[in-house]
């Protein structure tokens, strides 16, 4: 990376701190370090960060209740490492506003993949562009035109409006409820078909291959992940 980024760990395991520091550092990462969710609100509300990576099991307070605190005012990524692995934690922190969830133990590597994809993703939202690349889709969110292989693919009002929301949340895990809630309405919560019908009509649309989708990833009992370019 070309300058420092700051990253946040909340985690009250000391080893798992010395882990995450040292990994973090290895790859370029400034860290800071807190061990218990007072400590890490404090100091996310009076120092700047880039991210924030998040226990769950703290000793002082539910890290979806810290999460749940830190997204009143915090817009920048946060990850969730936790031992939990439960589909029920998992949705819940996702719904709570995690950009990413990974459970212990877990490999380094994509540990910071899917930090510098968060990062960067968030960097791009902020710079308020309207065109989105990844692989060889490219969508105008402006202009609502959408090309594959440089050759204008056609889709319906409700496809784009699932793909947008897939772009505009780029490399983030999305569960089928936010989906159906920002794409269809509350009153649809319960129609998880909906999302499984047309995310196969966008595979069928802008996949290389839709039976081996690159893009349109599946988070088994979750939702979806629309994948970024790294």
């Amino acid at each position: 990376m070309s300058s420092p980024t700051d990253i946040l760990v909340i985690d009250d395991e000391q080893q798992m701190r010395r882990l995450l520091r040292s990994t973090l550092q290895a790859a370029g990462y400034t860290v800071t370090l807190a061990e218990s969710a007072k400590e890490g609100l404090r100091l996310a509300n009076s120092e700047r960060f880039d991210g924030i990576i998040l226990d769950l099991g703290l000793p002082d307070a539910d890290g979806i209740d810290v999460l749940r605190e830190l997204r009143g005012w915090a817009h920048y990524p946060i990850l969730i490492l936790s031992v939990r692995s439960n589909e029920q934690d998992i949705v819940a922190a996702l719904d709570a506003g995690a950009n990413d969830y990974l459970t212990k133990p877990f490999r380094t590597e994509e540990l910071l993949a899917r930090l510098r994809s968060a990062i960067r993703l968030y960097n791009t939202t902020v710079s308020r562009e309207t065109t989105f690349t990844a692989g060889s889709v490219t969508v105008d969110l402006e202009a609502h035109v959408v090309r594959r292989n440089g050759e204008i693919v056609k889709l319906t009002p409700t496809e784009f409006s699932l793909l947008a929301l897939f772009v505009r949340n780029a490399g983030k895990v999305l569960t089928h409820n936010f989906i159906l809630q920002q794409v269809w309405g509350p009153a649809h919560e319960d129609e998880s078909q909906y999302s499984r019908v047309y995310v196969g009509q966008l595979r069928k649309k802008l996949e290389d291959d839709p039976n081996n989708p690159r893009l349109f990833l599946t988070e088994s009992g979750i939702g979806y992940r629309f994948a970024a370019n790294d």
